[in-house]
């Protein structure tokens, strides 16, 4: 079961989550023990051809440590390293994020891990049913290690709303936003921008001031670049998520077009026009060069520019 997410951050921002519920983080729970189990056994095998028999302490020893290693250290470095999934998370479409919808750290992970470990699962959590029962009495689903990390679960797989209103290039920011190298931004981070952007209208000028303030400095930090001299911070992310989507946009362009270059070029197939070169093409996929606006006549008042800054909506 999921339910959407009544997360709030500091800033009174609601965040477009979807709370992952029990059904589904139980299924990733087994599949992550399937992989912990293997694992196990994988090492067992091992120190029966490792270790001689007649020494049991030794053998005692480093199967516990196999253990600990194994419980705490598989979800732990998972979690770290892929940015809150698991492989049974990877599997169902879950990731851990902090409460405030930002992605978890190393110590996140260590928290969780270890309470998993010695609470929800399996020292004293009954083999995971303080786990089921902390996580049935909350309404986010979160179980002990999560309220000690300060982290939950969501659905990382959600559909973009359709609903969010496109989002712009800033007058004067292209060139500046060309030269950025947007491969170093995380998902998250944009997906929190754009929800950020998209609840603009909706915030307190103060709330939407210190959230764009955060937002632009951790994209900032991730791009290397600081935000430019003057420009708002709701502008620097829109230019930032509007030349992220134009990129996109003409990759798959190219790719298209390199396909269809290529099919024509096939033997059998004559000689093709290209598809860009088709009646109708250039009206509709919007790549083509539109025509300058009519030049009013002369005396037609001219109205006053627009600040080139507008907030969105």
């Amino acid at each position: 079961m999921h339910e959407e997410s009544e997360l709030v951050t500091g800033e009174a921002v609601v965040l477009d989550l979807r709370v992952a519920k029990l059904a589904s983080r139980a299924l990733a729970m087994a599949l992550d023990v399937l992989v912990q189990f293997a694992l196990l056994v994988g090492a067992i095998f091992v120190l029966t051809i490792a270790v001689p028999f007649a020494d049991e302490a030794l053998a005692l020893t480093l199967a516990l440590v196999f253990l600990v290693l194994i419980m705490v250290g598989y979800p732990v470095l998972f979690e770290t390293l892929s940015r809150g999934r698991s492989l049974g998370k990877m599997a169902v479409g879950l990731r851990v994020v902090r409460v405030d919808g930002g992605p978890i750290r190393f110590r996140h992970a260590l928290v969780r891990g270890l309470a998993g470990f010695v609470v929800d699962f399996w020292a004293l959590g009954l083999f995971g049913a303080v786990a089921v029962i902390v996580s049935l009495c909350s309404s986010d689903g979160r179980r002990v290690g999560d309220f000690l990390a300060g982290t939950l679960v969501v659905r990382d797989r959600v559909p973009e709303s359709g609903g969010h209103s496109a989002i712009g290039m800033p007058p004067g920011l292209e060139g500046w936003a060309a030269q950025l190298d947007l491969t170093r931004l995380p998902d998250d981070l944009a997906l929190a921008s754009r929800q950020f952007l998209a609840r603009f209208g909706e915030l307190r000028p103060e709330a939407a001031h210190a959230l764009g303030w955060g937002l632009a400095q951790q994209v900032g930090n991730a791009l290397g670049t600081p935000v430019p001299p003057g420009v708002p911070p709701w502008a620097f992310l829109s230019a930032v998520l509007a030349e992220r989507r134009n990129r996109d946009h003409a990759r798959a362009f190219q790719a298209y077009t390199a396909r269809a270059q290529a099919s024509a070029a096939q033997p059998g197939y004559g000689a093709q026009p290209g598809f860009a070169a088709q009646p109708g093409f250039a009206a509709q996929s919007g790549y083509a060069a539109q025509p300058d606006p009519p030049t009013p006549p002369s005396g037609t008042p001219v109205p006053p520019v627009e600040n080139p800054f507008t907030p969105p909506s």
